[in-house]
């Protein structure tokens, strides 16, 4: 009998997710706010994603052996309960029900898995439930994913997860050990949050904002370090200041905020107009910095003997999201290889409490080199996807896509890119994306203005052919998922400024023929005509909207802007010319 185990994460109240493996193999993960159609999917359990997954590996819900989710229990006589207690005394009523009631959080979600495991026909007799802790789960994302047994340091950095946020400890073997765990409210991406919070953006994905700030401000104008310190082995926040809940929190329009009114006492009223201006700017390059320093301080303590032994780290959490940080590891004289999880925030837990029970169950893990996990769709799909559709888009069947979408882009228009199987994680990776031509001028403004509305302080990243990265990078800046950022060359500053941070930097996608053969053509093309092997790439999704799944999907966002052409598979998707009016 195969062993059949099912991911399932949704207790932490955004980005649901669902994954599948088959006797050790990941065939499937699916987010569920791709299906539902609403960003993050806050508070929704990923019933559709769970049932996505199935249907792409063939299966039935009586095949499923496990139910794997990244949420466990924690004992009362647990360090995590008493220093959340300890820590929030000034909220006596959150104190005391950490230890009186301090996995309800937990018992809730097992009821809220029974409702979904029933929705899904899963019998609740047959499959077995396994809890694992969330951070133990990112750990196992990105350790069990990754080829090779060599004993490799870990560091999760997450925002929250049932009291600890973060991890550190290290991979041997095919088993994870901890070495130190820290818990509410000593967090380093709820450092990061706060002050996302405070420069006036939207936590969840305001933090890519306040990184790409960061590079246009001086982190030496202001300190920031009595927010956090990190003092002999422990870091300690300051709640007077930050992460702080009840009575003690901000609150203005009847909103509480994840900071303090002493915060704003201390660096000013919370950011409202430009936001180039000085303190803000300056304010997002100190809090990025002291981020930055806090995270190397701890892993060079309690995991500064692994790395001199082995070199390798692996980085999960959704605090791995940030790539300056990634650059400073990357950096590290000690680190010789750098393991990333690409999908590290909370849906890729259903990836790793996934793996981590399949690990427990003995069964050896085949190593996953790509994303592309989602479903995908046929051209005949894409063809009853325009005749159905309200508006009636002009449409035509291409004999080779490739070349036409490489012609379309190097005469300078901007291309919705719609091809296999759907993306896992936060980043368009060839397969949903829109994609322009990098040498064209004022292309970036073109995208702003068509489709995505973005900051003019935030580049758009590039993906590059294979071959042409052997010319342009160095081979330790090789990614294939845009998970780190790097210093390129004056060359490729002037030739190229449109992919570039202020600071010299860029993230990249390098793509290569084995994990995204139909991409790899369509650069080549691009190439042949252009002698430029690589693209901007974008998301292809509207501001404040999960990346499109279906060819459905795709046909609502692109007639809700001002692009002119999407290739969806085989078919060349168009306007329709407005009637004049009279």
């Amino acid at each position: 009998m195969s062993n059949v185990t099912l991911g399932l994460a949704g207790a932490i109240g955004h980005d649901p997710a669902a994954a599948l493996f088959v006797d050790g193999e990941l065939l499937a993960a699916v987010e569920e706010e791709r299906l539902i159609r609403r960003k993050h999917a806050k508070n929704e359990m990923p019933f559709l994603a769970a049932r996505q997954c199935l249907q792409i590996a063939g299966l039935r819900a009586s095949d499923v052996t496990h139910i794997a989710t990244p949420y466990a229990p924690v004992s009362l006589f647990s360090k995590a309960r008493w220093h959340y207690a300890y820590r929030h005394w000034y909220a006596p009523d959150r104190s005391i029900d950490s230890l009186l009631n301090g996995n309800r959080r937990y018992r809730r979600h097992v009821k809220d898995l029974r409702t979904l495991v029933e929705k899904l026909h899963i019998s609740n007799l047959t499959t077995e439930l396994v809890p694992v802790e969330h951070q133990l789960a990112h750990a196992s994302s990105v350790y069990h994913l990754a080829e090779g047994n060599e004993k490799t340091a870990i560091f999760c950095n997450d925002a929250k997860g049932e009291y600890a946020n973060i991890f550190l400890g290290y991979g041997y073997k095919g088993k994870i050990f901890k070495i130190k765990q820290f818990y509410s409210p000593d967090s380093l991406c709820g450092l990061y949050a706060a002050l996302t919070d405070y420069l006036g953006f939207e936590t969840l994905d305001g933090e890519f904002k306040v990184m790409g700030l960061a590079a246009h401000g001086d982190s030496e104008k202001y300190d920031l370090s009595p927010l956090a310190r990190f003092e002999r082995g422990k870091l300690k926040v300051d709640t007077r200041l930050i992460t702080t809940i009840g009575m003690r929190r901000y609150k203005a329009k009847s909103r509480g905020h994840y900071f303090s009114r002493k915060l704003v006492k201390m660096l000013g009223p919370r950011r409202a107009g430009h936001l180039l201006e000085d303190p803000y700017v300056h304010y997002a390059s100190a809090i990025q910095k002291l981020y930055e320093d806090l995270a190397l301080q701890m892993v060079e303590y309690y995991l500064g003997d692994i790395l001199a032994e082995t070199g390798r780290l692996a980085l999960a959490g959704t605090g791995a999201m940030n790539i300056r940080l990634n650059h400073r590891f990357h950096s590290h004289p000690k680190v010789k290889q750098l393991l990333v999880h690409p999908a590290c925030g909370d849906s890729g837990t259903a990836i790793g409490a996934a793996a981590f029970a399949v690990n427990q169950a003995g069964i050896p893990i085949k190593p996953r080199r790509d994303l592309y996990l989602g479903p995908s769709f046929s051209t005949d799909d894409c063809l009853n996807a325009c005749m159905n559709h309200r508006d009636k888009p002009v449409w035509e069947v291409l004999p080779d896509p490739f070349e036409r979408a490489a012609e379309l882009l190097a005469n300078g228009q901007i291309v919705a890119w719609f091809r296999g199987r759907m993306e896992f994680g936060p980043r368009a990776l060839g397969n949903r994306s829109i994609l322009a031509n990098p040498l064209q001028t004022g292309i970036t403004d073109a995208i702003n203005q068509q489709v995505k509305f973005r900051e003019h302080w935030r580049p758009y990243s590039p993906s590059i052919l294979d071959s042409a990265a052997e010319q342009l990078l160095p081979e330790q800046f090789r990614d294939e998922f845009m998970c780190l950022s790097y210093p390129v060359s004056g060359n490729w500053q002037e030739q190229y400024p449109v992919t570039v941070y202020r600071d010299g930097t860029m993230r990249a996608q390098i793509v290569r023929r084995q994990s995204n053969p139909d991409f790899h053509k369509l650069l080549s093309a691009f190439q042949g005509l252009t002698g430029h092997g690589l693209l901007l790439n974008a998301s292809l999704s509207r501001p404040g909207e999960a990346l499109v799944c279906t060819p459905e999907d795709a046909l609502n966002m692109f007639l809700g802007t001002d692009l002119n052409y999407m290739i969806m598979e085989d078919v060349l998707v168009t306007k329709r010319e407005s009637s004049p009016k009279w």
